[in-house]
């Protein structure tokens, strides 16, 4: 029953992100959509007090238009859980998605909001989407996009973090049942460079969640703040090869998370090898 749920999520929106962009692509000024493959790094399983052999693959789709942008991400988890973890399953697999609309208020009210290094402010929407434990979160809250030497883009998102729906309390698996309202603060960047004659970026994002109470289907839990730091670097093996530039890249995403998901003194701090490709 539970499978067939998390299934019937992922479809619905899939489904809806779907039916969006298609609504949308004749408006959009920009977009690029990308397929990201995260191997060969090992990562904590929460609430296991191991770690799991992880692999992720990760549709992402990013598209600006007149009065703002749209960006959205769903990422397929399958993971091998190593011998020190406390954990039922040896091998299993997740999704877990995010959407992030941006309406411009400098576009739509054809003001300059501009401000030191910030050159536009923007009401941003959100919605993380966890159908493992039955769950959404809505980010409502504010954007500063940056103008910052160097970089193709720069911004920071203050949001709320509140969540909606959940599972229920007589569940035989993990369930988020209910969660106190909290906050988020986000910087995004990417900044491209050269080395050479070979085309590099480093990009990614940081992430601070305020700590708050949980009820799950085994009691209450006090999580805690946490910090979520995920940088990639990327080669543009395409142009190496001599083959068209800005479709093929290789790197290393690393990912240090303190308190991952909550869990006081569960840390993440490890390097996956990346490969993208942009169509």
């Amino acid at each position: 029953m539970k499978t067939n749920k998390i299934i019937n999520t992922v479809a619905t929106t899939v489904i809806a992100s779907a039916a969006l962009m298609s609504a949308t692509a004749s408006a959009e000024i920009w977009g690029n959509t990308e397929v990201h493959l995260q191997a060969l790094g090992e990562l904590e399983q929460v609430g296991t007090g191991g770690t799991a052999d992880t692999t992720i693959i990760t549709f992402q789709h990013a598209g600006g238009w007149e009065y703002g942008d749209n960006f959205f991400f769903v990422d397929h988890l399958r993971y091998s859980v190593n011998d020190d973890a406390n954990f039922p399953v040896d091998d299993s697999s997740e999704f877990y998605g995010e959407w992030y609309s941006n309406f411009s208020l400098g576009a739509i009210t054809g003001s300059d909001l501009s401000f030191g290094p910030v050159k536009d402010i923007g009401i941003v929407a959100g919605a993380n989407f966890a159908p493992e434990v039955d769950s959404m979160w809505v980010l409502p809250g504010v954007r500063f996009s940056l103008d910052l030497p160097g970089f193709a883009f720069a911004q920071i998102d203050v949001t709320s973090y509140i969540h909606q729906g959940g599972g229920s309390a007589s569940s035989q698996v993990f369930t988020v049942v209910d969660e106190d309202s909290s906050f988020m603060v986000d910087f995004a960047w990417a900044y491209p460079f050269k080395i050479g004659s070979t085309s590099w970026s480093i990009e990614g994002h940081l992430e601070y969640i305020d700590g708050r109470q949980q009820t799950n289907n085994f009691g209450t839990t006090e999580l805690e703040s946490w910090i979520l730091f995920q940088p990639q670097i990327r080669l543009d093996l395409g142009e190496v090869l001599g083959n068209k530039a800005g479709q093929l890249f290789v790197g290393i995403e690393y990912q240090y998370w303190q308190n991952k998901l909550g869990e006081d003194g569960t840390d993440d701090n490890a390097a996956q090898f990346l490969a993208v490709w942009r169509f």
